[in-house]
């Protein structure tokens, strides 16, 4: 059972902004100022411009790639199952973690007016939130932008009322700790920018994925990052390291220093409404990670199960809802940690996949997105995540590799003999030796997604194409040739004898050319019979010479149908001519590694669709 697509890009920039918008803004500044001084925005800008650099990519590759469980979808159809596995596991750990912090922050906010455990408060609102979560999506989401809505408009009157009370004396020295403590306080923060990826999580579930998910993405990373700068320089600058070194509430504590205990009150709402929906993202988003790969045969198939009534993946969710409950009680500094390293690597990976993907020159890697400055950024990114990795300490690192190395074992004892997914690595490795690896059935698979994204609904065309005879010709040949060879292969499945129909081409040939273009020729005839309708698609890699205009010619249709189709013929010739205006058309034409790459370039060519019957 499919996920419904419900989200808009309003959905998509509340999920992101929201689950950005908690812990990282409303707990982290006390402990990362405690960490860097006064610096400390320096470090969230820094976290910000490296998250670009894997914001993109994973932009590019998830307008190419919108399924469920998102980053690891493309890290598995990149890197191969294993290596998917691993990053499955880690990315549904750090988005549980991460949702934990939430709610830790969201049970010490609550522990000042409420004289309850804060790990009660917050073991009570994941249940909560794993409920609305199993109400459907639409439910959650909604939730999500009235939530968002009210954070931002509480931070956006802290940050006016807040910047005329900066004190600068409070920014001296600025950097006591040095250059090397901005560069691992930035890799601390990072878990900041965590709220990108949960748009990879539901990528199934957007309207539009190729246009809404990289500029939902964009959008909400400027808005928030410039968000976090501002609320944290002006934090600095009314508390001071006393009042602000390690403090669980700094924001609230900020207000309270220039708006009273009005502002404090105001802005503890916020940090509430902010915890919830970062709460409520990062439960939705880590949910659909043992989704992904459960349906992919690595993970037991109950996991995939998608309730009925409300189509929600119900079983996922509850086990996410119990995993999270679970680390509720690590240690602060540790949860932290450990999610920022999870999502290190993860927009490390999104870099290196992106560039294994286009290199591999996989046909049917169609991104509606395409990252700009191509490698550069994703250059940039590896080796600034690098650097952000090295300095998170041993700790962190660790318990990464003890994630990582679960992962690989589950791939090992169950996952290895259920799965045997192709994947775009070895693509590359075969282009680079020479060598045939593979069967292409990624390039199905990417056929697939390509057709769900797009609304593809196969029609006749499709159809006729799906069955149609496909001729990859080596030699150079005359039209002649040409035809003799088409009627000799459709001959059978047209039941006329192939002299017949080789003599009809060429007399048609000679009416008129029917070479449209210099590299493009699509003859077409009218034979005897009722209800038969058939297409032959020709490459001529050295050209095939049609007449002195078009003398060569490296895409031939040759169409052939009997008077009571000649509707569908005419319907059938339009939908090759749209085809073919593409401007990439030839390109790809040319560039096609087998039959039936050939074939994908016309099923996956854009043009009007037909309606009505197969």
């Amino acid at each position: 059972m499919k996920l419904e697509r419900e989200l808009s890009l309003l959905h998509v920039f509340s999920l992101a902004a929201g689950a950005m918008i908690g812990s990282g803004l409303f707990v982290l500044p006390g402990l990362a100022h405690a960490q860097v001084g006064p610096a400390v925005f320096v470090s969230y800008l820094l976290a910000g411009l490296l998250a670009i650099t894997g914001m993109l990519s994973q932009a590019e590759l998830l307008s190419a790639m919108p399924k469920a469980g998102g980053t690891y979808f493309y890290v598995r159809s990149t890197m191969g199952p294993a290596v998917g596995t691993a990053d499955g596991l880690l990315m549904w750990f750090s988005l549980s973690l991460k949702g934990a912090l939430a709610l830790v922050g969201l049970g010490a906010v609550v522990s000042q007016f409420v004289a309850i455990d804060m790990h009660v408060v917050a073991l009570l609102f994941c249940l909560a939130f794993v409920a609305i979560n199993l109400l459907g999506i639409g439910v959650a989401s909604r939730t999500q932008v009235i939530l968002v809505a009210g954070v931002l408009a509480v931070l956006l009157l802290y940050a006016a009322r807040g910047l005329p009370a900066v004190q600068l004396h409070h920014f001296e020295p600025f950097a006591p700790r040095g250059a090397l403590a901005i560069l691992s306080t930035a890799g601390f923060v990072f878990v900041s920018y965590g709220g990108l990826l949960k748009v990879a999580s539901v990528a199934e579930e957007i309207k539009e994925p190729g246009r809404v998910i990289p500029l939902g993405m964009i959008l909400t990373l400027l808005v928030v990052s410039l968000l976090y700068i501002v609320v944290v320089f002006v934090t600095t600058g009314v508390l001071g390291a006393a009042n602000l070194d390690n403090s669980l509430t700094p924001i609230s504590d900020g207000a309270a220093a220039f708006m009273g205990s009005w502002g404090r009150i105001l802005v503890s709402i916020a940090a509430i409404l902010a915890f919830i929906s970062a709460a409520n993202a990062g439960i939705m988003a880590a949910s659909r990670y043992p989704l992904a790969l459960s349906r992919d045969g690595l993970l037991p198939e109950f996991l995939q199960r998608i309730g009925r009534r409300f189509r929600t993946p119900y079983v996922s969710l509850s086990v996410t809802g119990a995993f999270t409950i679970l680390v509720l009680f690590l240690r602060l500094d540790v949860l932290v940690k450990v999610a920022s390293t999870v999502l290190i690597l993860t927009y490390l990976f999104a870099c290196l996949s992106m560039i294994i993907l286009r290199e591999s020159r996989l046909q049917n890697y169609q991104p509606l997105f395409r990252a700009p400055l191509y490698p550069w950024i994703q250059i940039i990114g590896i080796i600034g995540f690098g650097v952000l990795l090295f300095g998170m300490g041993r700790e962190a690192l660790f318990a990464s590799l003890i994630i990582v190395i679960g992962g690989l074992f589950v791939y090992w004892f169950y996952g290895r003999i259920r799965t045997g997914r192709e994947y775009a690595l070895l693509h590359l490795v075969e282009r680079i030796t020479a060598r045939e690896l593979t069967t292409h059935s990624l390039e199905t698979e990417l056929k697939e997604i390509i057709r769900e994204r797009d609304d593809l609904v196969g029609d006749r065309f499709d159809s006729v194409i799906e069955r149609g005879i496909v001729l990859d010709i080596e030699k150079r040949m005359g039209a002649e040739d040409l035809f003799w060879l088409a009627a000799d292969k459709m001959a059978p499945n047209l039941h006329v004898e192939a002299d017949t129909l080789f003599r009809f081409l060429q007399e048609r040939e000679k009416e008129s050319s029917t070479a449209l273009t210099p590299h493009l020729a699509i003859p077409h005839i009218i034979i005897e019979g009722e209800r038969t309708f058939q297409i032959l698609m020709a490459r001529c890699r050295e050209g095939a010479e049609f007449s002195k205009s078009a003398p060569d010619v490296h895409a031939v249709f040759v169409l052939v149908g009997t008077k009571d189709e000649r509707n569908f013929h005419l319907r059938a010739l339009a939908a090759i001519a749209q085809i073919v205006r593409d401007p990439h058309f030839e390109q790809r034409w040319m560039a096609a590694r087998s039959e039936e790459a050939l074939r994908d370039v016309v099923l996956l060519g854009e043009r009007r669709r037909m309606m009505g019957p197969l």
